[in-house]
């Protein structure tokens, strides 16, 4: 008896390494914790007149970005436009000088005059807070085109270099979304076909040869679509001292985190590419074929 039971220890103990499992940090994430409602059915739907049935399937794929624009702002603030445009205008030359050092060309920047607003500030005379005009501010968007993905870290060095910080966004771009449209429906046909004939052998259900497009659906998700954030802490408690009111609590600056996070996989019937190492520009399609029942 005793050794059974040591046999069976040994077993539990070697299942749960087999089936261990790691999460890290994301649980702190909000996002992680939604659920995730599939769109559409997988399975088969039933016609109303039980004339036949509508075949669906749902296939995504990861594809790498074939090109990239990093866009940067830039702002300054002055007594005057004229004012604003002087000591924005170095910082500029400055930037575009950086990126054409590492090879940049000049039809690959583009800059666009984004905004320019007044600025405003509060005048304190006795207990009264007058807000009054100080002077103008100037905002201008950088936009740098390059291939390779390698370059992000030298156009941000570059862009550091001219005191330019404010990265807003990273556009994904692939060249040729016919050809990704075309994978996707010819793997949505194979899956659709073998489902008929997974039904024609297990259920015994004889279809027509003709049949009919009842849905056809694309869907792009960007990667400035798919960051997702956590701030991951453990914090003890303060209560309310009865003995003394003038206790303050400072909180300390708790870092949050951003990270790439693919759709979940779970409402598809393939994808195309499905191991994720960095962002990426999923394409997906949801296909319906409409199949009659051969009567």
């Amino acid at each position: 008896m005793k050794i059974f039971v040591c046999l069976l220890v040994c077993l539990l103990a070697m299942a749960a390494d087999v089936y261990a499992q790691s999460s890290g940090n994301i649980v702190y994430s909000e996002a992680s914790r939604k659920n995730t409602k599939v769109p559409y059915s997988l399975g088969a739907i039933p016609l109303p007149d039980n004339s036949g049935m509508l075949i669906p399937a749902h296939v995504r794929i990861n594809v790498k970005a074939d090109e990239h624009v990093a866009v940067f702002g830039l702002s300054q603030e002055g007594s005057t436009i004229q004012d604003c445009i002087r000591k924005l205008s170095p910082r500029l030359d400055s930037f575009i000088g950086e990126l054409n050092n590492i090879g940049i060309k000049a039809e690959d920047v583009m800059i666009d005059h984004t905004t320019q607003n007044r600025t405003y500030d509060y005048q304190i005379s006795g207990n009264v807070a007058n807000e009054k005009a100080t002077g103008y501010v100037v905002k201008k968007t950088v936009s740098v085109h390059f291939k390779e993905k390698e370059w992000m870290d030298k156009v941000m060095a570059a862009a550091a270099r001219s005191n330019v910080y404010d990265l807003i966004k990273v556009d994904y771009l692939v060249n040729d979304t016919a050809a990704i449209r075309e994978k996707l429906f010819a793997e949505g046909t194979r899956i659709i076909k073998e489902k008929a004939g997974r039904y024609d052998k297990l259920l015994g259900l004889k279809f027509r040869t003709q049949i009919q497009i009842s849905q056809e659906t694309y869907n792009t998700i960007y990667p400035s679509d798919s960051y997702d954030s956590y701030v991951a802490f453990e914090s003890g408690r303060v209560s309310e001292s009865a003995l003394s009111d003038r206790n303050r609590v400072k909180e300390a600056r708790k870092d949050e985190t951003f990270f790439f996070n693919t759709e979940d996989a779970g409402g598809f019937d393939n994808v195309i590419n499905p191991v994720v190492t960095e962002p990426v520009i999923q394409f997906s399609m949801y296909l319906q074929i409409k199949y009659l029942f051969d009567k």
